[in-house]
């Protein structure tokens, strides 16, 4: 199909679509990083949403990365879109819409669901509809379903024995402050180090900054030491031990608040791929005509739209999802959120380094179930919990069903 004289028009479209989308991550993915930070007390909602616009857009706008992602995860090879440029058009803009519409209501239900999913959703949806069933990779689908059940349970084991060793060692001992002191440089040296590898695996490589596992993890333990050693003269410099108690806690805060920032910026880098990728995609193909390769060279101006319209989702539905994760599935100290961020933020990193497609919002909310565990099962709003696997289970075949729907419109109106 010829796109002569409607160039414009779909564009414009495809923008409006992607920006949905884009919002929709916004608002759903900030939980991601903030919810266990505001439900802990460590912040307000409103600082939350501050700081999280800060990492988010730097994240998302500054190493967004130039080129990215067409087809998510490589459930569809590119080659099946070889004269249908059509499809690839009408197909990209139906998903992001479908993945934008779905995000919504998921936000405005207070679910945490993966924006990932929701777009692979929406392009299995009009792959099947607009090429054939054969043409998706089921075998990527699925690696992808089956991470829906491992990286929570992962991430929620991990949480379950790092929030015990820290009520262990620290918080339930006779002299949580001398504890602190000496078991700190443990927990600043996991963070740091951990952090330090999401930010070199998920957070850069879209730069030019693109190591190898044991590279990152080279330079990630060098800067693991430099973040130990500012922690601990932070630390001994403090009040902590005139407030006692309650300073234990204040001290996780700083750590959850530093790994949140660190968890949005790379959420942000990463994510924004969910969005301006299919659109990239749509503008590239209408505009220059270009064939479609597994990855497309993404425009400034597009990689701005993007993460605009994150910002926007944050400030607008962010705190919907803020309080099911902070709030809606257990109660969350600092300690304890600190064990759930850094616990999730484990999982993905090892899960980044083999390859495997694991959602952050899957990990952190297992991470949350796993703190909640350590009391007892009664701490948990198990009604709350069921809600968001329902939401899970169903993200990918609603964002299909939509985005077969919404194909089928613009099938009728354009007469592909």
């Amino acid at each position: 199909m010829a796109f002569v004289g409607i160039e414009t028009e779909i564009i414009i479209l495809a923008c409006v679509f992607g920006f949905i989308m884009a919002w929709g991550i916004g608002a759903n993915d900030v939980a991601n990083a903030f919810g266990t930070s505001v439900g802990s007390g460590a912040i307000t909602l409103r600082t939350a949403l501050l700081i999280a616009c800060i990492f988010e857009f730097s994240g998302a706008y500054l190493a967004g990365g130039e080129v990215t992602d067409t087809i998510r995860k490589g459930i569809i090879d590119s080659e099946q879109f070889i004269g249908k440029s059509d499809v690839l058009v009408f197909g990209m803009m139906s998903a992001l819409l479908a993945a934008g519409l779905w995000l919504f209501l998921a936000s405005t239900l207070g679910w945490p669901v993966s924006t990932t999913h929701s777009i692979i959703g929406g392009i299995v949806g009009f792959s099947i509809i607009g090429l054939s069933f054969n043409a998706v990779n089921w075998e990527a689908v699925s690696s992808i379903a089956t991470t829906w059940v491992l990286s929570p349970i992962l991430s929620g084991v991990l949480a379950f024995f790092v929030f015990k060793s820290i009520k262990f060692l620290i918080l339930d001992t006779e002299n949580p402050f001398s504890n602190t002191l000496k078991f700190s440089p443990i927990y600043l040296l996991f963070v740091g180090f951990v952090i330090s590898m999401l930010t070199f695996l998920k957070g850069l490589k879209h730069v030019g900054i693109d190591l190898d596992f044991a590279e990152a993890a080279f330079f990630s333990f060098l800067f693991a030491i430099g973040i130990t050693i500012i922690g601990l003269l932070l630390l001994k410099t403090s009040n902590i031990s005139k407030q006692k108690d309650a300073s234990i806690e204040s001290f996780f805060a700083i750590l959850v608040i530093f790994t949140a920032c660190a968890m949005a910026f790379a959420h942000g880098s990463n994510d924004v791929a969910n969005a301006v990728g299919p659109l990239a995609a749509v503008v590239n193909t209408v505009s220059q005509n270009d064939s479609l390769n597994n990855e497309i060279a993404v425009t400034s101006w597009i990689l701005l739209l993007g993460s605009i319209a994150i910002v926007i989702g944050l400030l607008t539905y962010g705190f919907r999802v803020i309080g099911t994760v902070g709030k809606g599935i257990t109660k969350i100290t600092p300690s304890s959120g600190f064990a759930a961020e850094l616990s999730a933020a484990t999982i993905v990193v090892l899960s980044s380094s083999y390859g495997f497609p694991v959602s952050t919002t899957h990990t952190l909310v297992g991470a949350i179930i796993g703190i909640g565990l350590v009391n007892s099962s009664r701490n948990l709003d198990w009604s709350n919990v069921v809600q968001i696997f329902s939401g899970w289970i169903v993200t990918i075949p609603v964002g299909g069903i939509l985005s077969i729907l919404i194909f089928y419109i613009f099938k009728s109106i354009y007469s592909f």
